[in-house]
Parts: C-alpha cells; sequence; structure tokens
C-alpha cells in the first residue's frame, strides 16, 4: 500500500502546521488495525494536511496513496477516505456549499467580522493546487467506479458522490446509479444513489434529463417512504417544477409512515479517540438517515420558509422523538440563513423542552440559545426549567446553565434570580456578564452583586482580564458609578506585565465611559493615561465623563494621523463622532481617512464626519460602497443613518432593499457566528427605524 512512500521528501513539504514530515505516519494510521488509530490520523489529514479545505504540496503528494487505500479490499473505514479524496479534489465552491468551512463563533458580546475586506474579491492563493488536485482525482476516478459495488457498505455509501463529481462519462455514470438502486440492499446506501442522481443532474443541467427522470419515477407509491423522501429532496434542488403541489402534506405523511416502520434502535457503536471526528460522530442525531433526508429537503427549498415552518411544524408534531429531534436541528438552518415568522416553531421547539428525551431537550436548548429575543414564544418553557434548577453542573461550572443563558439573552426578567443566584456562587461563569447585558433595565438589581464579583477578580491572574471583561460589560450597560472603586483598583493594580493589560484597560476605560459623569472620581487617572499605550480609550471616557474638548481632542488628532496604526486611527474617529461638532478640528483627517483603501477605516471615518460636519455629501458615496463590498459594515451604516434622518434619504433605497430580501445579511454557506441572527436583527429594527424619516 506504501509502496515509494519514504521516496517522497516529505519535509521539504508543508502543511497547515509547517513540515509535512509526519504525513507518511498519518498516512500509515489510515491502515492500522487499530479503529482509534485510523480515526486519529483521518482526523490529522483533515486537521494538518487538507485544513479547512486548503491544499498543500504534501496534500497532492498523498492523494496517490490515498487511492491505493481507497482500493484496497478489506481496509476498515474506507469509505472516510473516500470522502477524503472527493473534498481534496472539490472546487472550493463545490455545489453551491463553501468547501472545507466550518462553524465560526463570535464571542458573547460579539465581533464585527472585518477580516474580509471585500465579499467579492477572493484571495486566490492555492488556486494552483486545488486545480492539480482536481484533475488528479479526476485521473483516478475509474477506482469509484469499482468502489460503488464494494463489499464495504461505507464504501459503497461515500463512492456514489465522487464518482458523479470526478468520472467524465455521464450516461455511463447515471447507467451504473440505476441499475445499482435495483440491486443494492442497504436503505443508506440507495439514499446515497438518490442522492448521487440529484448531484448528476445539477451538474449536468439538461444533458442530465434522464437523471430528473429516474428521480420523478422514484417519488412513486410503490416506493419505500425514505426512498420517496429522498428523491423529493433532490427534485427540489435540480428540478423544482415537478415536485408535487401537495409536497409538504406529502412529506411529513411519508416521514410519519416510515418513523412508524422503523424501530428504534440502540446507540451504535462509536470510537471514542479525542478527535474531531469522534466529537462530531458522537454529536450525531439517533435517525441519522432521517436527518440527513430532511436536511436536503429544507435546503433544497432554501427561501420558501412558509413551506419550511409548514414542514417543521409536521416534524415537531411526530410521536416519534428522532423525528422531533431531527426537526429542532432543521430549524437552526432555517432560522440562521432565512427571515420569516417563525413564532409558531418556536413555540413548538419550547414544548420539547418537556420532553423525557435528554437528546431532544438539549438540542431545542441548542438552538434556543443562539435566538435572543426570537426566543420570546418559548420563554415560558424556557423560565419553567430555570426554576427547575441547573441544567448541568449549576454555579461554579465553566460556562452558565444553558436554558438560563438563553432566557436572559430574550430579556426574560424572570432570569434576574437565577442570575442573583450564580453572582452569590463560589465561581462566576465568564459569559455571565455578557448575559447580564441582555436583561436591560431588568437586571438593575444584579448591579450590586456584580460590583462585589468585580472587586475579588485577582489583579495579577492570566486570567483577569477574562474574568473582569464580562463584569465590566455588564456594569457598563447598567450605568452603574457606584462601581468606580472598583474599576479604579484594576486600573492602580494591574501590574504592566499582565497578560492581556491593554485589553483590560481599554475595556475599563470604555466602563468608566459609560457610566458618565457620575465617574467624575476616575477624571485624575484617565488624565494620567492620556499619554499612554490606551490614550484613545481615556481619551474617549474622559470626554464621556468630563466634556473637557481641550483636553482630549489633541490626543485624538494625534491619534488619527497616517503614520497611527489603522486600529488607533478607528477608535480615534469613533471617540471624535461622539464629540459631535466640537470636533471640528478633526474635519480634515477624518475627510482623509473617509478615502482610505481600507473599507472599514473609510466606513468609521464617514460616519464621524457626518456627525461633527453634519454634510450628507462626502458620507452617503461611502456607505453605499462599504455596504456592497461588506455586508460586515452595514450595521454600522445604518445606525448612522439612524442618526442622520431625512438627510440619508438617498441612500434609503439600500435600506429598502434590505428590508425585502428574504436572507439574512450576514448568511453564509458552510459557517454561522453565535450573533448572526441577534445582528440580522438588530439591522432590521434600525433599517426601519431610519426609513421612518421617509
Amino acid at each position: 500500500m506504501f509502496r515509494g512512500i519514504d521516496e517522497v521528501d516529505w519535509a521539504s513539504m508543508e502543511h497547515a502546521y509547517g513540515s509535512a514530515a509526519d504525513v507518511p505516519e498519518l498516512l500509515r494510521g489510515l491502515a492500522s488495525p487499530l479503529p482509534q488509530e485510523r480515526e486519529t490520523a483521518l482526523d490529522g489529514m483533515y486537521g494538518a494536511v487538507h485544513h479547512q479545505g486548503d491544499v498543500y504540496d504534501s496534500t497532492l503528494a498523498a492523494i496517490p496513496f490515498l487511492f491505493t487505500l481507497a482500493g484496497h479490499p478489506g481496509l476498515p473505514d474506507r469509505g472516510g477516505i473516500v470522502e477524503l479524496l472527493a473534498s481534496i479534489g472539490a472546487p472550493e465552491d463545490a455545489d453551491g456549499l463553501a468547501h472545507g468551512a466550518g462553524d465560526t463563533t463570535d464571542g458573547e458580546d460579539g465581533e464585527n467580522h472585518e477580516g474580509d475586506e471585500d465579499d467579492e474579491d477572493r484571495d486566490g492563493l492555492g488556486d494552483d493546487n486545488r486545480a492539480m488536485a482536481r484533475a488528479a482525482v479526476r485521473a483516478g476516478a475509474g477506482l469509484f467506479l469499482e468502489l460503488v459495488t464494494d463489499a464495504d457498505p461505507e464504501v459503497r455509501r461515500a463512492a456514489p458522490s465522487a464518482l458523479v463529481r470526478f468520472h467524465g462519462e455521464p450516461p455511463r455514470v447515471l447507467a451504473l446509479l440505476s441499475d445499482r438502486l435495483r440491486d443494492e440492499p442497504e436503505d443508506g446506501v440507495r439514499l446515497a444513489l438518490v442522492e448521487g442522481l440529484g448531484l448528476l443532474a445539477r451538474l449536468y443541467g439538461g444533458s442530465a434529463a434522464p437523471a430528473v427522470e429516474r428521480l420523478v419515477s422514484l417519488c412513486g407509491p410503490e416506493h419505500d417512504p425514505g426512498l420517496r423522501l429522498a428523491a423529493l429532496g433532490q427534485l427540489a434542488s435540480c428540478a423544482a417544477d415537478r415536485l408535487p403541489a401537495d409536497l409538504v402534506p406529502t412529506v411529513v405523511g411519508l416521514l410519519h409512515t416510515r418513523s412508524q416502520r422503523i424501530r428504534p434502535a440502540g446507540e451504535p457503536v462509536r470510537t471514542s479517540s479525542d478527535t474531531l471526528i469522534g466529537s462530531l460522530r458522537g454529536m450525531r442525531p439517533a435517525d441519522e438517515e432521517g436527518a440527513r433526508l430532511l436536511r436536503t429537503l429544507h435546503q433544497a427549498l432554501g427561501a420558501r420558509t412558509e413551506d419550511r415552518i409548514a414542514l417543521l411544524k409536521g416534524q415537531l408534531s411526530s410521536r416519534n422523538t428522532a423525528d422531533r429531534c431531527n426537526a429542532v436541528w432543521m430549524s437552526a438552518g432555517l432560522f440562521r440563513e432565512w427571515r420569516g415568522a417563525y413564532e409558531e416553531p418556536v413555540a413548538l421547539i419550547g414544548e420539547q423542552l418537556g420532553s423525557d428525551e435528554e437528546r431532544l431537550r438539549s438540542a431545542a436548548v441548542s438552538v434556543l440559545e443562539f435566538l435572543f429575543t426570537l426566543a420570546t414564544p418559548a420563554a415560558d418553557r424556557l423560565a419553567v426549567l430555570v426554576e427547575a434548577g441547573p441544567e448541568s453542573g449549576g454555579p461554579g461550572t465553566a460556562t452558565l446553565d444553558r436554558p438560563l443563558k438563553a432566557l436572559a439573552r430574550c430579556g426574560d426578567a424572570r432570569a434576574v434570580p437565577a442570575l442573583a443566584e450564580v453572582l452569590r456562587g463560589p465561581a462566576v461563569p465568564n459569559d455571565t456578564g455578557y448575559v447580564v447585558g441582555h436583561l436591560g433595565p431588568a437586571a438593575a438589581p444584579l448591579a450590586s452583586l456584580l460590583r462585589r464579583r468585580l472587586a475579588e477578580v485577582p489583579l495579577d491572574s492570566p486570567d483577569t482580564y477574562h474574568h473582569a471583561a464580562p463584569l465590566l460589560s455588564a456594569l457598563g450597560t447598567l450605568r452603574y458609578p457606584a462601581a468606580v472603586p472598583e474599576v479604579l483598583r484594576l486600573l492602580h493594580g494591574a501590574p504592566r506585565e499582565l497578560r492581556l493589560r491593554d485589553a483590560l484597560v481599554k475595556a475599563l476605560a470604555r466602563t468608566l465611559g459609560a457610566f458618565g459623569p457620575g465617574a467624575r472620581a476616575a477624571v485624575p487617572t484617565l488624565r494620567e493615561l492620556l499619554t499612554g499605550e490606551n490614550a484613545v480609550a481615556a481619551a474617549d471616557a474622559l470626554w464621556a465623563v468630563e466634556g473637557d474638548v481641550e483636553a482630549v481632542l489633541p490626543v485624538l488628532l494625534g491619534a488619527l494621523a497616517p503614520e497611527r496604526d489603522a486600529g488607533r486611527r478607528r477608535a480615534a474617529a469613533e471617540a471624535v463622532g461622539r464629540i459631535g461638532a466640537a470636533a471640528a478640528p478633526a474635519l480634515p483627517a477624518l475627510r482623509h481617512l473617509a478615502g482610505s483603501p481600507e473599507v472599514w477605516e473609510r466606513t468609521t471615518a464617514a460616519c464621524a464626519l457626518w456627525d461633527v460636519a453634519g454634510d450628507p455629501d462626502p458620507v452617503l458615496p461611502v456607505f453605499r460602497e462599504a455596504w456592497r463590498r461588506n455586508v460586515y459594515t452595514r450595521g454600522t451604516v445604518t445606525a448612522c443613518l439612524v442618526r442622520m434622518g431625512g438627510a440619508g434619504a438617498p441612500v434609503h433605497d439600500l435600506l429598502r432593499a434590505e428590508l425585502a430580501s428574504p436572507r439574512r445579511h450576514r448568511a453564509r454557506s458552510g459557517g454561522h457566528g453565535s450573533h448572526d441572527v441577534l445582528e440580522d436583527e438588530l439591522l432590521l429594527r434600525s433599517c426601519r427605524t431610519a426609513l421612518e424619516t421617509d
């Protein structure tokens, strides 16, 4: 299997973590007799050699050995190797999915995702390697013809997709898939064959019309419900005009019939290696096949939110726990990507919180957590769980109890007593402070407890910043100046060599600024900081506390200078904007920044230009371009348009188009952030507010 592997100069090649000298060990691990070693090796291939879909020189060198392994009869887990080969050979955007992208998460307080300067301009690095990888996998695609009839059902399940993608003879592939559908005994493999037909139809369009006809034939009542569901899902993605008019009732009926026929199975034996692949396997739904069927259909229906909501309601009404669990997970993709009236499905998801099935309860809480105010229809059920006690671990655990987090995030005051108990506990989870901020004025009773916990934060711990920042965020949101002594304790006492000290000082200054004039006791300290690394943050806070333009404006003007780093210039522009007309001496620097090649710097400077000068002419062209180039600027732009009122009318067409769009502005294939739904709902609210001036 590994002839010639030692003749390859792996050490001269690279993967995601540097030298590729360890690739031969990973390849040999794929052939290990031990399941855990095989899983660890596959995890290593994805984690280093094919990291996040990238293709390196070592990836190309590994392809021949992967083909040898995939074609070795009797070798276990070859299905995973076939999938790896297909992933390596796929283009970066394969069949509408961002290749190799994973889930992205934001911090509890959100982030701007400013890394993509231009959503339309993508980095071309690695394009040559991807092209060579695709050619190499195409060259070996004859093996996939053989693997469609392999003795191992997992190999047969992985083969159809790879065969369709890389074999250059669609008629031959279509004939083989159709033949195998007649002879294949395994239900899971039959579904993979149907998926192959759908992929063939999507990739080859009109020339693959026979594939569409085959899918239509599989929708007939003589076929198994699972096969019919699979065919409907594929038709929805490649020939929606051939779907039945009563699609949703048909699907719900097939789903219920299928659920009655399958018997609940025990959990499959899974390897327990500490790998990403092992973790993903542990998260699989109880009915993987059902989840796959419904996921395909939901994704194919896309923006048909009314149909998808009706389908979810049908799934959530099933007597089968696995069906309801799958529905909850399916709802996550719908909520994250598309806008709609979700009160009914959210309420039904809330009903699942009363289930005796832990997997179902956990799925429901996971979805409700990222919905924020959209979870309100489930708030009563969440409140019942919160009142019953911690989900697991309770106060003192690393993270906040999840039902409590979901309840607080939707702004429900019933979360306050439980949060008070957490704040009185032996240790406060770091996300507690950020969660408090979503409660608004209802969280006022927690202010004194937050102040007390801030007083207990150690001054010289490696985790000082991580413990303090959430508490500071909450206290700033509540505008609680009684905590000024505790803030000053950290400002004065944190050692200069403290890890993340600059981030801590910025957070402390931001909190003092939020306190406003009530933080006058901090003025001497803030003035001392005006000459240091955190001068901009100190100046911003000092203006909010004291309003002394003469003291802060020279600092901010200095930070706006071209030789300063971009982050400092942006922070200074934001601070100047908050000062308003009194910061008129900064206008030349702001006009210069508004012509910056960096979209976020232009956008920030344009906002400040309006706030200082009140002139829309230099501002609106910047907003229009930023709106187009980077969706993450839209919240900032719209917030400024709210302040502009009628002066922003020339770009209100952008806001109307946004409100008319069915897709969330941050939706992207292959990943999501924990605050994407929240930020989208806030954007929609700001768009409506700005348009009220029309």
